[in-house]
């Protein structure tokens, strides 16, 4: 793996911000929207994945992480193949990233004529360049 993959993520006990989601929560989502678009009931989906309708319901909501084989059974339950799962979580995890807001100070160096006509340095009331705050 390249050392570029790897990145160090904030604690989440330390608020140095937000942390990342945890997987169950995103996996849960997942088989929610994909049972949801193909307008299945919990109680179809848990039959023929062979899980307690309360044991799949308890995934959907990120309350339960399930093991490789029940989590392989929902899947196959819902016609979908891991990688589509996988594509999926990786859809949402992309999308929440593009959405954090980073705030930065940029220092605005704005030219006006002076009575004179030579161009000089604007500034504050007290004396210092006017400052910027951008959202990126």
């Amino acid at each position: 793996m390249s050392e570029g993959v790897l990145r160090a993520v904030p604690d989440p006990g330390r608020g140095d911000g937000p942390g990342e989601p945890l997987l169950r929560d995103l996996v849960g989502a997942a088989l929610r929207r994909a049972r949801l678009r193909q307008g299945r009931t919990l109680r179809d989906v848990a039959d023929r994945a062979r899980v307690s309708l309360p044991y799949l319901s308890e995934i959907e909501r990120g309350r339960k992480e399930p093991s490789s084989e029940v989590l392989a059974a929902v899947c196959r339950a819902l016609g979908l193949h891991l990688a589509d799962l996988v594509g999926a979580l990786h859809s949402d995890l992309s999308a929440q990233r593009a959405q954090t807001a980073v705030t930065v100070s940029v220092t605005a160096r704005v030219t006006v004529a002076a009575p004179w006509g030579r161009p000089r340095r604007s500034t504050g009331r007290d004396g210092r360049a006017a400052a910027v705050l951008l959202a990126a």
